[in-house]
């Protein structure tokens, strides 16, 4: 698998974004994940991609990850065109899953979350993605 996008916790996508900007990124897509509480931007330069999430609400994950660690990196994704396949063979091997099966994601994908205590503390996040 390659790595999809590193996604960044924030409370303010605007001024948040600005800085990747100066560093040649340019805003790829914006919207809201109404089920998991977020607004989204996802920046790009060239192959390389920064998500940038932003609470809802402060009962999201995200908002309860400001409020506990503040701003900063939240996961890093990595692509895959099985992400059912992918999940039920983490699963076999004793993987620790968030998600069992995948839910919608930003820009529709479908994607699942592997429990950060099996990576040594970080957040990964398995996107069903075609590019």
């Amino acid at each position: 698998m390659e790595l999809h996008h590193v996604g960044i916790a924030v409370s303010d996508l605007e001024a948040a974004a600005r800085p990747y900007y100066a560093l040649g990124y340019e805003l790829e897509a914006k919207d809201t994940v109404e089920s998991q509480g977020v607004s989204v931007y996802m920046l790009r330069s060239g192959h390389s991609r920064l998500e940038l999430l932003a609470p809802t609400r402060p009962d999201s994950p995200i908002g309860k990850f400001l409020d506990k660690r503040g701003p900063g990196i939240h996961h890093l994704a990595f692509a895959t065109g099985d992400i059912r396949g992918e999940l039920e063979r983490l699963a076999g091997e004793g993987t620790p899953l968030i998600d069992a099966a995948p839910r919608p994601g930003f820009g529709g994908h479908l994607v699942a979350f592997i429990h950060p205590k099996w990576s040594g503390g970080v957040l990964v996040e398995l996107v069903e993605a075609g590019h």
